[in-house]
């Protein structure tokens, strides 16, 4: 046991000397996924505010100037340009300086006196889903309060209490992210992605490199026995991939306050069986690939679209067509990504995670086992 364990450590400071020797490499590899933290928390956001916007005022009138300064008066639409004619809506969404256009058509005015429904244009730009979608919601949702407004004008002009009608009153409130943050939904996810491309694309180029500088053989015909060498390869990156899940952890807490909720330890635990299956994928990369760039090229390919696609931070699983459902299983990242948002952000502990812990621990042993049995055949041949 002791001679294995020197075998081990002796590899282990093989590795640290040669990451020593290339200190820039190092760095890089520590500050790496720092930026991308930083680069992907301020680029990537689902927060949508401040939409332009065309008001386009066909009628001219106290009412219609009273309608259009409820998008004035909004928080939601940023009122750019206040347009004469529907051609300005158009050279508008062409130019690009305006998302979102509002036409209110001539007679608006007399339409509404003469007690009838007054209708009013919006325009939506769909190059952008998502700011389209929400734009048309806040849109419905200010004109119903503009129309319960001129409700209540009507009825106190006409002498009627309306007050004693029945009314619903909807009390919406938003649990675990009141405030609608996007870091807080990102950043956990991200931690994610930016771990799997760091213990996958690393540990994928470890064997192959030994291979490219003609180390292996004089590895095989060591005392070194097969599992002490992948073990030896294998725990350097774990401690560089632990310290990096702690520097993550600590950026996203201090720099974008993102709540830690639950247990930190179910937390941690999970961040090593996620780091575990990690390694053990770019293991199972480094014993098949031939090549060093063909070992970087399947590394990111399996490490950053999966988990950036398939794990739920861009999009929900449940939205994605049922193969890919089945395919996300497949990839470690989906049950980390539950694993970190269910702590940071709803307060669970190792009873509302146990399922993902116990699927991260079979997926690392089983990448693991068929690593090994593919490296020693090919050490065999």
């Amino acid at each position: 046991m002791r001679a294995s364990a020197r075998r081990i450590g002796a590899i282990v400071g093989k590795e640290f000397r040669h990451l020593g020797r290339d200190p820039r490499a190092l760095v890089m590899v520590i500050l790496t996924p720092v930026i991308q933290l930083l680069l992907f928390s301020y680029a990537v956001s689902f927060d949508v505010d401040h939409v332009p916007t065309i008001v386009i005022d066909l009628d001219q009138t106290v009412d219609s100037r009273t309608y259009a300064q409820q998008y004035d008066a909004s928080t939601f639409f940023d009122v750019v340009a206040h347009g004469s004619t529907l051609g300005d809506a158009d050279a508008a969404f062409d130019a690009g300086t305006a998302k979102v256009a509002v036409i209110i058509p001539a007679g608006f005015a007399r339409t509404l006196a003469a007690g009838e429904k007054a209708q009013v244009a919006v325009l939506v730009d769909g190059s952008e889903p998502t700011s389209a979608k929400v734009s048309q919601a806040y849109s419905v949702a200010l004109n119903q309060l503009y129309n319960q407004a001129m409700t209540k004008d009507w009825a106190d002009k006409q002498g009627l209490d309306i007050s004693g009608f029945g009314q619903l009153e909807p009390r919406i409130r938003t649990w675990y992210n009141p405030e609608h943050r996007s870091s807080d939904f990102l950043i956990p996810g991200l931690m994610v992605v930016i771990i799997a491309i760091v213990t996958v694309q690393q540990t994928a180029v470890t064997l192959v490199r030994e291979r490219d500088l003609g180390t292996q053989e004089q590895l095989q015909v060591s005392p070194l026995r097969q599992l002490e060498l992948m073990f030896g390869k294998l725990l350097p990156w774990t401690f560089i991939a632990f310290a990096e899940v702690a520097m993550i952890i600590g950026i996203g807490r201090v720099l974008f306050a993102v709540p830690l909720r639950g247990d930190f330890w179910a937390l941690a635990v999970g961040a090593a069986l996620f780091v575990f299956s990690g390694l053990g994928m770019g293991l199972l990369i480094s014993a098949i690939a031939p090549s060093l760039d063909t070992a970087n090229i399947i590394a990111m390919l399996l490490a950053f679209l999966p988990s950036f696609l398939l794990s739920g931070l861009a999009f929900a699983l449940d939205q994605i067509p049922v193969v890919l459902q089945w395919v996300s299983y497949a990839f470690p990242a989906r049950y980390m990504v539950t694993i970190a948002r269910v702590v940071f952000l709803k307060g669970g502990g190792f009873p509302d995670i146990w399922p993902e812990l116990v699927a991260l621990a079979v997926y690392g042993m089983v990448m693991m086992a068929i690593s090994a049995v593919i490296y020693g055949r090919k050490a065999r041949a």
